[in-house]
């Protein structure tokens, strides 16, 4: 059976930084090929990639994930109902909500229990929360959002409201359907729902240096403003670990399934690919122009990739990692590590599509700088605006083929 499945393959030189950190504050990291290398991992990547969306769609199209989801349903409630005190709407959004996710929502008790705590909660209280975070849909949010004006207006109690058998099933299926850009992607798992689960369509992996690293750390010191002369040294002392890579990113998406999870989401009128069409073209953008934020205010490690190998295929994902499995080396003392990386990926992806006739139907490359010259061999040149819009037309037309 024929699938369309995307590849991104991105090189990026990072100076010194610490993009994501271990529980020791040190930059993650694993071994590969017998050496240790610098690691960022999918998790960190994927939220930098699913922020940077907030920038490149509109906020319909777009989720929140948060344990304060009785809040962010009120706030909507609030929108189409603004006579309605957000104390009033609580006790109904959370029975509503518990209703669709099957999650257990309540107010979150103060943590030392004393009599204080007990009056500070009745005079200042709290909206209940999910007791793990939830994943909605601005359309989802905005559909339980009716459901829940619904059962105020009718005067119902939340918990009669929400036992009916018909109101249950409308709020299971607003939570079932209408996905967001960000949740067809990446997927929602909720535990006490399997029904509304949603089977990611993207993989990120974790981008691993394509050289052996060291680990290094930066002793500093901050000196007191109003210290005077007479009172010499600093103020505070510390250290902070970081690395410096050139790393290796890869991602992969299954257009069918993302396909299928959007399918809920189509705006009357639209086209079957169009939703597609604006969902892959921003998971390039956004993956490639994101950037973790892990102490990026230290060191300020905002670079682009050298080089963006996006492929089309009809088969299954296909990393490339593997091209640096024997970490590369400077050809010369003069020589990066970009040079010897785009050589061996230009090296060993003809190699391995050849040996598994896993050859794509398309690829696009983004590359930068004469030391990125052995990829040109590899498919069409772009800039990242044309390429994102060839990709974009090219998953479009395969979808409207198919149906």
């Amino acid at each position: 059976m024929s699938r369309t499945i995307l590849d991104v393959h991105i090189l990026q030189t990072v100076p010194p930084s610490n993009l994501n950190r271990d529980d020791t504050g040190a930059p993650k990291s694993a071994v590969y090929g017998g050496v240790r290398r610098s690691r960022v991992s999918s998790q960190a990547w994927k939220r930098a990639t699913r922020k940077a969306f907030d920038e490149l769609l509109d906020p319909s199209e777009l989720g929140v994930r948060t344990k304060k989801v009785v809040e962010a349903l009120t706030e909507r409630v609030s929108a189409r109902e603004p006579s309605l005190e957000a104390e009033q709407v609580w006790p109904m959004a959370a029975e509503v909500l518990q209703a669709a996710t099957s999650a257990k929502i309540e107010t979150p008790s103060r943590k030392s229990g004393g009599k204080e705590d007990k009056d500070d909660e009745a005079a200042d209280p709290q909206a209940p929360q999910s007791s793990y975070l939830l994943f909605l849909s601005a359309q989802q949010l905005d559909g339980l959002a009716g459901l829940v004006i619904e059962g105020i207006g009718g005067k119902a109690e939340p918990k009669v409201f929400v036992k009916d058998k018909d109101i249950k099933a409308r709020a299971k299926q607003i939570a079932a359907t209408r996905h967001s850009v960000d949740i067809a992607l990446f997927g929602r798992m909720v535990a006490d729902a399997s029904d509304i689960n949603v089977d990611a369509a993207a993989q990120v992996a974790h981008a691993l240096s394509v050289h052996a690293v060291d680990m290094e750390s930066d002793y500093f010191t901050a000196v007191d403003d109003q210290n005077t002369s007479a009172e010499p040294g600093a103020g505070m002392i510390g250290t902070v670990d970081f690395n410096s890579a050139t790393l290796y990113r890869y991602a992969a998406v299954d257009i069918d399934l993302l396909a299928r999870n959007l399918d809920a989401g189509l705006m009357e009128g639209e086209r079957a690919g169009e939703p597609v069409r604006r969902a892959v073209e921003a998971f390039i953008e956004g993956f490639a122009m994101s950037m973790p934020t892990g102490k990026a205010n230290t060191f300020g490690n905002h670079t682009l990739p050298d080089a963006v190998i996006v492929k089309l295929r009809s088969s299954r994902p296909v990393s490339f990692v593997g091209a640096f499995e024997k970490p590369v080396v400077q050809e010369d003392s003069g020589d990066g590590h970009v040079r010897a990386a785009c050589k061996a990926l230009a090296d060993h992806i003809p190699a391995v599509e050849k040996a598994f006739g896993a050859t794509a139907d398309h690829t696009w490359i983004l590359r930068v700088g004469e030391h990125t010259a052995d990829l040109a061999s590899l498919g069409a040149e772009a800039d990242l605006r044309p390429l994102i819009t060839e990709v974009g037309e090219a998953v479009a037309g395969r979808l409207g083929k198919r149906g």
